[in-house]
């Protein structure tokens, strides 16, 4: 009997642990990765904090590395150009085809850029995008930073030597990961000067890259992989000036259009200063936000999300998407069409899910999704049911913010409870910010904000579902044994 052949398609975080798993599990077959980019993401130093919890550190690495580790892998350096399903053919750029068995995409997201073509707006959405982004920086006295996800908090933290405009659409800051109230503790810690102890970096997950130009076989630029935890700590992101933070924030606001020095000239406005007085250095760019205001910087970093990567597989197929462009998967990670399965930031979870659990395209999600899909390829193969993987049970997320570990749970934002849950709240200024949210008396979800050591009692707490009647007023008091209510 021939050796089955399991094709994954993308070197980010999803694409390379189901490879890495396939190669694991699967006997008897041949496993070909994919990679756009001569470097992938390799997971390092996996750290299990709770049965849901991991931390981990993301290396890239050139594409060889799999093949060190993992020798069934064998990885390729190509770009799809399409996909014939009912073939089971993949049609590659240099001309070749490759043919599966079994295929599973993992080619992740684009970033949604505020403006097309314009030089002075760049979309960080990987390393490639990053490296744009530190030589520009350089020489930049002011940039405007727009949007409120992970990646904009992390670079407006993280950077130093310029000014800092942050436009964001929402009533607070980092509005995607935390509520009004974490956003304020955030707040504090804004403009303080970063803490560049050994210390404190040391709290900082490690983040690191190794020098390559990004290209394609034929030489064209390529979209690379997701960036991975942690991403800007450990890197040199500073402008021309000689100074530390100086972050002013524009709340509730969108960009209307991004204009030139021409534009504005012929167009008869004028640009404003961040004390609202105007603004007479030349720049190279303008940004004019629903509020009114126009802004001068030399960059535009456009962190407004992304958009799922579908487009070479759809000609031809019959792909369901979902509403929001990704490839529908149900619960064994499989697409519409037979014997494509897909993960990570390109597919969309359209199983019935826990209550706890929602998606929200991390690097943490498509670790998880990448390795479940892995498992669900060689069952499929072998004729075996399976069911879905534990960590789909409950959203768990740990990252840093302001150099502080954040850890999200369950319906963290109290997604979807309308207005019938309870909040209970600690904090300590500066320290650590609590926020347990709690439904028919029970914990649904939690923000935890800093040192709290809470996160394996208050995952357990969700899980079991526990009537916290007797003890919520107790709940969050320090020096209480939480786990007592286990007993």
């Amino acid at each position: 009997m021939p050796d089955l052949k399991y094709v994954v398609v993308g070197g980010g975080i999803a694409g390379v642990t189901c490879a890495e798993t396939l190669s694991l599990l699967a006997e008897n077959a041949t496993i070909t990765l994919l990679s756009a980019s001569p470097l992938i993401k390799t997971v390092t130093n996996l750290i299990q904090i709770t049965p849901n919890i991991e931390s981990f550190n993301v290396e890239e690495q050139p594409y060889k590395h799999v093949k060190e580790g993992h020798c069934k892998v064998q990885v390729i350096h190509t770009t799809v150009n399409s996909l014939c399903a009912q073939e089971k053919r993949l049609h590659l750029s240099d001309g070749k085809t490759l043919d599966y068995d079994q295929l599973c995409i993992c080619s992740g997201g684009k970033p949604k850029l505020i403006a097309v073509d314009n030089p002075y707006v760049l979309g960080i959405r990987d390393t490639e995008s990053v490296k744009q982004f530190q030589k520009k920086l350089k020489s930049a006295q002011r940039i405007v930073i727009v949007g409120n996800g992970g990646i904009a908090t992390e670079l407006v933290y993280e950077l130093e030597g310029c000014e800092v405009i942050w436009a964001i659409k929402d009533k607070s800051i980092s509005h995607t990961f935390v509520d009004a109230g974490a956003a304020e503790f955030f707040m504090a810690h804004l403009n303080k000067a970063k803490d560049n102890s050994p210390e404190g970096l040391s709290k900082r997950l490690k983040y690191t890259t190794n020098e390559c130009e990004v290209m394609a076989p034929d030489k064209k630029p390529v979209m690379g992989s997701a960036l991975g935890p942690d991403w800007a700590a450990q890197l040199d992101i500073r402008g021309a000036q000689q100074m530390s933070h100086r972050v002013h924030v524009e709340h509730e606001v969108e960009v209307e259009r991004v204009l030139s020095p021409d534009d504005l000239t012929l167009l008869g406005l004028k640009a404003c200063s961040v004390d609202q007085g105007q603004d007479f250095t030349n720049w190279p760019v303008y940004v004019q936000l629903t509020n009114s205001k126009i802004y001068g910087c030399d960059i535009i970093v456009s962190a407004t999300g992304v958009e799922p990567f579908t487009e070479v597989f759809l000609p031809g197929n019959n792909i369901d998407l979902a509403p929001d462009g990704g490839m529908k998967v149900n619960s064994k990670m499989e697409t519409s069409e037979p014997h494509v399965y897909a993960a990570g930031d390109v597919c969309t979870a359209c199983w019935d899910p826990s209550p706890y659990w929602q998606q929200m395209r991390l690097w943490s999600q498509a670790r998880q999704m990448g390795c479940y899909a892995a498992k669900c390829m060689v069952a499929a193969t072998k004729g075996e049911n399976i069911t879905l993987d534990f960590c789909f049970e409950l959203f768990a997320h740990v990252t840093t913010f302001f150099n502080f570990k954040v850890i999200l749970l369950g319906k963290f934002n109290a997604q979807n409870l309308s207005n019938d849950y309870e909040v209970l709240l600690r904090v300590t200024k500066g320290q650590e910010y609590v926020k347990a949210i709690l439904h028919n008396n029970r914990l649904v979800g939690a923000i935890l904000i800093g040192e709290t050591d809470l996160e394996e009692t208050f995952e357990n707490l969700i899980l079991n579902g526990l009537d916290l009647t007797a003890f919520k007023d107790n709940l969050l008091e320090p020096g209480i044994d939480v786990d007592d209510f286990f007993d």
